[in-house]
């Protein structure tokens, strides 16, 4: 049986006093410690009525990383199902994501612990923030970090199992009906924990915990035996030092990370010789940047990885120096992986055709939580439906061409264009919106609406832009708007978006 956090434990009594986890700028957790202080707050949310399969959130800021993972760890060990949520959510969208799932209580920062109040239990980290009846209004039980912590830290007999919920992950939700992707412990990991050990080296990475990718880096670093260091606000400048000065051997960084070092005037002059292994992920990379990454670090393995929340452990992974040979690949499935392209009809293309990507592992499947048509449109016969674009090669690497599905990758962030349209939509000046996706050199992707205002309506971007803040994460709103007598349609009725992005090009070149 294979349990997420079993390799903490193994790591905890082999090698207790070595460094787990370093927050730059910050405090670093040993092994023991993490092991111990999950364990006593695993107690504390038993006590409190935590049981088995209840949904737990993990809402804190970025900078708390460390008790980020000690909680994610103690819900895990009372036999719950963790929850990640983005801190930069607004309260309605963490609204429709606690229903949704039903959680039951959450460990949050004292300025998010609010939007939880209709819990049944919040533990808040920082306590100090006023009295706790302003927090529960009397309907919740409140306690502090402290308080939740009981006196002992020595392991747990909660009755588990490999094919129970471990998280719910979420991907979007702002139209009223969130997608929850359901992680078992079976398939919750990309790297299968082996024996422990110890090699004294360093991953860096500075996604968000509560992302897919930032989870990826919660147990994966201490499984091939290094400890994770992680920077809750990048910058490219201090992002430089840390690898000068702590040297890790793996770094992990989104696209507009990558342009920014790139960009940074210390970048020829740093030493980056530690890194062995740079992964680019979270969106397509430009084949120009992982040149020059390439040449600045010639004996690190550099690729642009490929992977998403719906398809968990399969990954695509390209081998030192395949990156620069094949432009524009995100590399080979890594085994028991499988990627296929099919065609409209579901039928498999030669080698080297584009079409829909397809990934699957044999048995590991993911699912959406409470959503059982969700899930059979998007995993068919077993087969995870990408809705990406992209071919083949004779030796099987993976090109991916371009999205099916109408989302925007804004600096590593997934935006939902109908989620953002239908927030638009309920303003009371708008008519209709229509939302793409338009190349930004630092971000990947950045968002733009074009919006039809209602007869005798007069409002502004601005306006707009405010109005959204208060629905969505702020990285979704639009920050261009472009106010149209109509937006173009094809004989069904569809909105034609290819055209929005000729007119938003032709208008660009015009300056």
């Amino acid at each position: 049986m294979v349990l997420l956090d079993d390799v903490l434990a193994r790591m905890a009594e082999s090698y207790p006093d070595k460094p787990a986890y370093s927050v730059v700028d910050g405090d670093t957790m040993t092994f023991a410690e993490w092991d111990s202080r999950a364990n006593q707050l695993a107690r504390g949310l038993i006590a409190r009525g935590i049981g088995p399969d209840d949904r737990v959130a993990v809402h804190l800021g970025l900078e708390n990383a460390l008790r980020w993972m000690v909680a994610y760890t103690a819900v895990h060990r009372a036999g719950g199902v963790a929850v990640p949520l983005n801190p930069r959510l607004t309260t309605a969208e963490v609204g429709r994501m606690l229903a949704h799932c039903g959680a039951k209580g959450s460990v949050a920062d004292g300025d998010l612990a609010a939007e939880d109040a209709a819990l049944d239990l919040v533990v808040v980290v920082d306590a100090t923030l006023g009295p706790r009846e302003e927090i529960s209004g009397g309907s919740t039980l409140v306690v502090g970090w402290d308080e939740a912590l009981e006196p002992d830290g020595s392991s747990l007999d909660v009755a588990r199992t490999e094919h129970d919920l471990a998280d719910i992950l979420y991907t979007s939700g702002t139209t009223g009906h969130p997608k929850g992707v359901a992680v078992r412990h079976v398939n919750a990991s990309m790297v299968k924990p082996g024996a422990a050990n110890w090699s004294g080296g360093a991953w860096l990475h500075a996604s968000p915990m509560c992302t897919f990718a930032g989870l990826a880096f919660v147990y994966n670093p201490m499984t091939f035996g290094l400890r994770g260091i992680y920077m809750p606000r990048f910058d490219a400048g201090r992002w430089i030092e840390v690898v000068e000065a702590e040297r890790p051997m793996a770094v992990f960084l989104v696209p507009a990370m990558t342009h920014l070092i790139l960009d940074h005037p210390r970048f020829a002059e740093a030493d980056l010789s530690s890194i062995q292994i740079c992964s680019v992920g979270s969106a397509p990379l430009a084949p120009f940047v992982i040149e020059r990454l390439q040449e600045k670090i010639p004996g690190a393995m550099v690729s642009n990885n490929y992977g998403m929340t719906e398809a968990g452990s399969v990954y695509c992974l390209t081998p030192q120096g395949e990156a620069v040979r094949r432009p524009g690949s995100v590399g080979q499935p890594v085994p028991p992986a499988e990627v296929k392209i099919v065609d409209p009809a579901g039928d498999e293309v030669p080698t080297g055709e584009v079409g829909e990507v397809r990934l699957r592992i044999p048995g590991r499947p993911r699912e959406y939580f409470g959503d059982p048509e969700a899930t059979s449109s998007t995993w068919v016969d077993g087969w995870l439906v990408t809705g990406d674009l992209g071919r083949v090669d004779a030796d099987g690497y993976l090109y991916i061409v371009g999205r099916s599905k109408d989302v925007v990758i804004r600096g590593g962030n997934n935006v939902h264009a109908a989620d953002v349209e239908h927030v638009i939509q309920a303003h009371p000046a708008v008519a209709e919106a229509a939302v793409i996706g338009v190349p930004h050199p630092v971000l990947g992707e950045d968002v733009v609406a074009f919006v039809v205002l209602r007869p005798g309506a007069d409002v502004d971007g601005e306006e707009l832009r405010t109005f959204c803040l208060d629905e969505l994460a702020d990285y979704k709103v639009p920050r261009e708007w472009h106010f149209v007598s109509e937006l173009p349609r094809n004989a069904t009725g569809k909105v034609v978006k290819p055209e929005l992005r000729r007119r938003y090009e032709a208008e660009a070149s015009l300056g």
